[in-house]
């Protein structure tokens, strides 16, 4: 009951419209927000239209993070790092209005993504199948600074989760979920100095688009890693928001290729975020734990936008099937899954 689009066209038709709805293996629709149509007035649709650019990395020593993001009435920018032997997690974040400052691009596979002011400056380039994060802030973490300079990149015939679905009647979600991509780089946080090797370390992209009711909740599960032979393994799971009867962000990526999963609920108890957490899928390909190691909670309360983020790392396992019926292991996979409600 899954749709794939296989065909390119826009994301919109001009009455705001969605033109098609389900889930592909790269970006084939065109993000034509202009031609969201969703109040009456249409000079305030602008303010209700959410889009964001989230970089994750997995290094042997460390996780880190940084998103550039515009809500529509506010801007929010954001970059985290968490040390696996120490457990030591440093997050610093701005909200800019209405934007200021930020720049975005219309889709992900070409543009720049650009934030600057006094004390922060973050850019994301892409090149064709290359991707650069630069991060330079000076006071984060009071003053210990930050400084990163990384480029991912994509396999030769490297796939991606997107997806396409209807949130209610007016409103509508796009998302392209890149992982594991290789990473080079270095990473300079305080006093410690981190040279990535992209045979080690290895990155992913949450791309998003779209008009979300105010009131919100979601699941997201994720991961990129190595296995001992170097294969590169990956995972993608998703649900909670818009309507997922056609198109699901659910599947495991190995050696950049899709492999797409139906249904998979997300088994947890919201008393107690660090007990294990069960994924099973509907169809019997998927049979995961995660274990969780360390709790990141993110709160925004400013005026209209309350957001609350439970975010757990973790280690993934268990196995899942390929599309081609061989069954794959997963030993300790390091990853994250959250749990998100927002009013924005």
């Amino acid at each position: 009951m899954q749709n794939e689009i296989t065909t390119a066209a826009e994301l919109l038709n001009n009455d705001g419209t969605l033109n098609q709805i389900g889930w592909a293996r790269s970006q084939n629709l065109d993000c034509n927000l202009e031609c969201a149509h969703f109040y009456a007035l249409k000079a305030f649709q602008p303010f209700r239209v959410k889009r964001w650019d989230y970089y994750a990395v997995f290094t042997p020593q460390r996780f880190f993070s940084a998103t550039v993001a515009d809500l529509g009435y506010a801007g929010n920018i954001f970059v985290y790092t968490l040390d696996f032997e120490t457990n030591e997690l440093h997050e610093e974040g701005l909200v800019t209005p209405f934007g200021k400052d930020i720049q975005l691009p219309r889709n992900s596979t070409q543009g720049e993504t650009v934030f600057k002011n006094d004390k922060a400056t973050l850019r994301f380039d892409v090149h064709g199948k290359q991707r650069s994060v630069f991060v330079d802030w000076p006071s984060f973490q009071d003053g210990r600074g930050i400084s990163v300079q990384l480029t991912l990149q994509e396999l030769p015939e490297h796939e991606s989760m997107n997806i396409v679905i209807p949130i209610g009647e007016k409103r509508f979600y796009y998302n392209r979920k890149i992982n594991c991509m290789p990473v080079q780089g270095s990473l300079h946080y305080g006093d410690i100095t981190e040279n990535l090797d992209p045979q080690t370390s290895i990155g992913s992209l949450d791309w998003g688009r779209g008009v979300w009711e105010y009131s919100s909740f979601w699941n997201w599960a994720s991961a990129s890693g190595f296995f001992s032979n170097g294969d590169s393994i990956g995972l993608n799971l998703g649900c909670g928001f818009g309507d997922i009867s056609r198109a699901t962000e659910n599947a495991v990526i190995l050696n950049g290729k899709i492999h797409k999963l139906d249904q998979v609920p997300f088994v947890y108890d919201p008393h107690d975020f660090m007990k294990p957490w069960i994924f099973k899928d509907n169809e019997g390909r998927l049979d995961l734990t995660f274990t969780p190691f360390k709790e990141r909670v993110a709160t925004t309360k400013l005026l209209i936008i309350d957001s609350e983020v439970h975010q757990m790392f973790g280690h993934y396992n268990g196995f899942f099937i390929t599309d081609e019926g061989k069954k794959v292991a997963i030993k300790d996979l390091v990853g994250f899954a959250e749990d998100h409600h927002a009013r924005w």
